[in-house]
């Protein structure tokens, strides 16, 4: 099955599969050339070094879900796509649980060479759509004056990244965090609906003396 695909292909599988099972630092090139039937030759003609390589399976990743973006730009509102957004994130990740532990375990870390992997361009067009829908609710009134929406946006990513590694850690070494993906959906949705603007209160009518 591994032969019917490209080599570049069968490396970035690999290379998931071994950041995932043996952490970033400790998977080799030599180990991942084997396990895609390939040479390390190969890992450097297509990623450049191991780094290209992680940045690439992250890459990769987050392309797949801004593709899932496009099918909720029929909803009608800035506020429906957010939500929309954040279910089809956490869809995406329970798909595919070596990424989910690769972007929440290995993405925010500065490597030797000095780079935030995670500043991927696929991450960075996420993130430029998430604060396109916050604009888009703060023209509208919909959002808190006193917030920027820049924190809010960040607030929410945070929160979604520690909500979904918590569960990873609860899975691996018993940590507490016994909650499921629909109680972290429902969290985000509860503290987005946090920073929506308060109604306006229509005046009282006038009594007629």
């Amino acid at each position: 099955m591994l032969q019917k695909t490209s080599a570049r292909d069968r490396i970035l599988l690999a290379g998931k599969q071994c950041f995932a099972t043996y952490g970033y630092e400790n998977a080799s090139t030599a180990a991942i050339a084997r396990r895609a039937q390939t040479s390390e030759s190969q890992i450097m003609k297509h990623f450049g070094s191991k780094e290209g390589l992680l940045e690439a399976i992250f890459e990769d990743g987050w392309k797949r879900i801004a593709e899932a973006f496009e099918a909720i730009q029929y909803l009608p509102s800035a506020g429906a796509k957010l939500q929309a957004l954040t279910g089809l994130i956490l869809a995406k990740l329970e798909e595919d649980d070596q990424l989910k532990q690769l972007l929440l375990f290995e993405g925010r870390r500065i490597r030797k060479e000095g780079h935030m992997i995670l500043m991927t361009q696929g991450y960075l067009n996420l993130i430029q759509n998430i604060d396109s829908l916050f604009a888009e609710m703060r023209s509208a009134g919909q959002l808190r004056p006193e917030l920027h929406p820049e924190g809010m946006r960040s607030a929410l990513v945070g929160m979604m990244e520690g909500l979904l590694r918590d569960r990873v850690l609860a899975a691996r070494v018993g940590y507490p965090a016994a909650f499921s993906s629909e109680d972290v959906r429902l969290l985000f949705l509860h503290v987005l609906q946090s920073f929506a603007a308060a109604p306006q209160k229509m005046p009282s009518p006038v009594q007629s003396q």
